[in-house]
């Protein structure tokens, strides 16, 4: 293993110190290093030009905070040995390593039925096999099977280390300020108690405005009409791509990785043995797939494909109502007469949809506040709350995509 101790400038928290030589060759490794050229947040460069870092950006910044927040608990006398350490900086830093090209946009295109949490598990357990069994501890925080629970709210919970950084690092580089969180100040008021993770009494404003900051950035920015109507055209390409293969049309990717997953056939299941194939994906296979059939001889994907590359997305309507069945009738009859299409290949242009947004959901798992007198409450429980009911509903959104004509 190396020894050399590495310190990366990230332009959000400045220097990232890494000293463990398990850590320096796992981010050294091919499975980690492909993350380079993985988008964080897919196609939202298109309406954010700034938003082009990658999963690997995100996943060294987790990293950093989870070595803040690990120092910050001991501190305050936790019980956290060396292999709890390193096993829980391992698992934030491999957290994400199972996404595939632009990340959430594509998950269930390329490969259907496999979701990135499953691809990530499978990489660890083969760099746990590479590695001599040397995250067993990681793996076992990772999967929630380690008795200290809180290890595994800190890299998957309401208050994790993941929701921390990309909240703060895609507002950095959309600049969106409404994003911003004090993140310094969340992870210096993390507690522990009956192995939960808490928020010390002086932390709730801090958590509160956490809580408003993700509402805003999935309405201001992951949820833009503009992004999920690019993400959309570029779903639709893929699934162009696979309808005229099943027709036995010849599509070819611009990559042999790429190539194999779009050729496998439907319902297909995804097995360790294809686990090196997908290491090759990243978004360059996909855009330049996208490029190369730009002059294909399929209308449809053509059309698609030079509509991405040239940014003229599908016009996207965000509302609180599903949409009438007599307007997408309208503008579907409209778009066959414009471009000479089937009904069914209208559907490519024409098309509707739901998206949501839920802040905080109490089902899932709490945000407790640890009073001075050892009371614990849950954010929306204490005195004067801000996070209340209304907050913690669920919003829905209806959309509909149609072609600019």
């Amino acid at each position: 293993m190396s020894t050399v101790r590495k310190i990366i400038n990230d332009p959000v928290y400045g220097f990232i110190t890494i000293n463990d030589p398990l850590i320096l060759d796992i981010i050294s490794h091919p499975y980690y290093q492909r993350l380079r050229n993985i988008h964080q947040m897919a196609f939202a460069y298109l309406v954010y030009p700034g938003a082009v870092h990658s999963r690997l950006h995100h996943s060294l910044g987790a990293y950093h905070l989870m070595c803040t927040a690990i120092a910050e608990l001991r501190s305050k006398g936790v019980d956290i040995t060396t292999d709890e350490e390193l096993g829980v900086k391992l698992a934030i830093l491999l957290h994400d390593i199972g996404h595939g090209p632009f990340s959430h946009a594509l998950e269930s295109e390329v490969i259907a039925g496999v979701h990135h949490e499953t691809l990530s598990l499978l990489f660890m357990q083969r760099l746990n096999e590479q590695f001599n069994g040397a995250l067993d501890t990681a793996i076992a925080i990772f999967t929630n099977k380690h008795p200290k629970f809180f290890l595994h709210q800190l890299i998957s919970g309401q208050l994790d280390m993941d929701r921390l950084d990309y909240l703060n690092r895609d507002s950095f580089f959309t600049g969106v300020a409404e994003g911003v969180v004090g993140y310094d100040r969340i992870i210096k008021m993390l507690a522990v108690k009956d192995n939960q993770l808490m928020i010390e009494e002086k932390g709730i404003y801090s958590i509160e405005k956490f809580l408003v900051s993700r509402r805003l950035m999935y309405g201001q920015v992951y949820l833009h009409k503009t992004v999920i109507g690019a993400e959309m055209m570029l779903i639709k390409v893929i699934r162009r791509a696979k309808e005229l293969i099943a027709n036995n049309v010849t599509v070819t990717a611009a990559s042999p990785a790429f190539n194999f997953f779009l050729h496998e056939p439907p319902g297909s299941v995804f097995t360790t043995n294809e686990l090196d194939t997908f290491c090759l994906l990243d978004d360059h296979d996909i855009m330049t797939s996208v490029k190369n059939w730009m002059s294909h001889p399929d209308k449809i994907l053509s059309l698609l494909c030079r509509s991405i590359t040239a940014r003229k997305l599908y016009k996207t309507t965000l509302q609180n109502e599903p949409f009438s069945a007599e307007l997408v009738a309208e503008k579907t009859n409209a778009l066959m007469e414009h471009l000479g299409v089937t009904e069914k290949e209208a559907g490519y242009f024409v098309f509707t949809g739901e998206t949501s947004i839920t802040t905080y959901n109490v089902d899932d798992e709490r945000i407790n506040i640890l009073f001075k007198n050892g009371e614990v409450k849950g954010i929306s429980q204490v005195d004067n709350a801000l996070i209340s009911k209304n907050i913690e509903s669920t919003i829905k959104k209806y959309y509909i995509c149609h072609w600019r004509q």
